[in-house]
């Protein structure tokens, strides 16, 4: 089936966000004489702005499920007091075969529902969001093993980043379920919160038996 944020997207089409940016780039160069390569540079801004309105049910689906997991692997791993290298393997396994695996359904799914938008397109969206906002959660760990940070709690620092990106992608979805701003990024925070409060407990769990 069709994701229904992905649904909802495109029943929509571009046509509301083209509408929006052409009336708001009339009034910028209001009075004015726009030079042939602002109207080019115009033009293609305007044309990935629709194709990226397009795909925002992908986005929207691949991030949530992105930061989410990853945070809980990371959630996991520090309850369970993981060194910062085994943190990086496991979150970067999860990943990409996550993300991988979320891809293939995005792309079979529109295979096989008829969906208008090339499947291959929108496989290539949910996983691209899904990698690029799922690594979101890593990033300091990344940081600390690329460039080294002083004694710091690397798990606090990617919490408060992955709550950034729960709130922003509460945003997007609120455009995409078309429900209120606020009502939708405390869902996605809350979401991500418990997901990561029970990851966490079951590591710091885990960890007391095994060890």
């Amino acid at each position: 089936m069709i994701c229904p944020l992905a649904e909802t997207t495109r029943a929509r089409g571009g046509t509301g966000i083209r509408v929006r940016f052409r009336s708001v780039w009339t009034k910028v160069l209001e009075g004015s004489t726009p030079s042939i390569p602002t109207k080019y540079f115009l033009s293609i801004l305007e044309l990935h702005l629709v194709k990226f309105n397009d795909y925002l049910g992908e986005f929207v689906y691949g991030a949530l499920d992105g930061s989410v997991t990853t945070f809980a692997v990371v959630a996991g791993a520090a309850g369970a007091g993981l060194s910062p290298a085994v943190v990086i393997i496991l979150g970067f396994a999860n990943l990409f075969a996550d993300g991988f695996s979320m891809s293939v359904g995005s792309y079979l799914s529109a295979k096989h529902d008829n969906d208008p938008r090339p499947p291959f397109r929108r496989g290539l969206a949910t996983f691209c969001s899904f990698v690029v906002i799922g690594f979101i959660p890593l990033l300091i760990y990344v940081w600390d093993f690329a460039f080294g940070l002083p004694d710091t709690n690397r798990f606090l620092i990617s919490s408060i980043l992955t709550f950034l990106a729960f709130a922003i992608i509460g945003y997007f979805r609120a455009r995409v379920a078309h429900t209120g701003k606020s009502k939708a990024m405390v869902e996605t925070l809350a979401l991500g919160v418990i997901a990561a409060a029970m990851a966490y407990l079951v590591g710091d769990f885990l960890e007391k038996i095994i060890r």
